[in-house]
């Protein structure tokens, strides 16, 4: 599905279809949510628990590292980007899907270091449970998610549903830690 007409600005129905597509991902997430704190608790060893979600993440970040690396790489050498653009960022800037990866490897040094800071407490601490080794599950497959809509098809609408709720788990979790304080 097209959000643009013609080259230009999407429509209204397009635009209502696309957000409430996006609206029923989010509801999706928040009802998972909800199901998954109103399930039974159980202690796992947060040492092994939370260390996995963790290595989880540096590998999707380390996946899109490389994709951006291949993607400008590929760009210059076909000849869609030039070096001047890479020099200093200022002229000669490549078309938007060159960038991609790059701008989906910034998104994954911003709100996850909150997630690696979360974890870290709950090691060090040791206030974990079987819901908070969820969550950090939940808020990696989002990015996932997030990192595969915005390289791939970059659907506004999905991309902020996918994004939107990774911050609700990431909320939860940090919630969920305070509270266990």
């Amino acid at each position: 599905m097209s959000l643009q007409i013609d080259g230009g600005e999407p429509g209204p129905a397009l635009l209502r279809r696309a957000y409430a597509t996006a609206a029923l991902l989010v509801g999706a997430v928040a009802a998972g949510l909800c199901w998954l704190l109103l399930g039974g608790t159980s202690a796992p060893s947060p040492a092994v628990a939370l260390v996995r979600p963790m290595l989880a993440l540096f590998w999707l970040t380390a996946l899109v590292w490389l994709v951006m690396l291949v993607a400008r790489n590929a760009a210059v050498l076909r000849g869609k980007a030039s070096l001047r653009y890479f020099a200093a960022y200022q002229v000669d800037h490549p078309a938007e899907h060159v960038e991609r990866p790059a701008r989906t490897f910034d998104n994954l040094m911003q709100v996850p270091t909150l997630f690696y800071v979360v974890c870290l407490l709950m090691l060090v601490t040791q206030h974990a449970d079987a819901k908070q080794v969820a969550l950090a599950w939940a808020f990696v497959a989002l990015r996932a998610l997030h990192a595969a809509l915005y390289i791939t098809l970059n659907r506004l609408p999905l991309r902020f549903a996918s994004w939107v709720s990774s911050c609700l788990a990431l909320g939860v979790l940090w919630y969920r830690f305070g509270a266990m304080m």
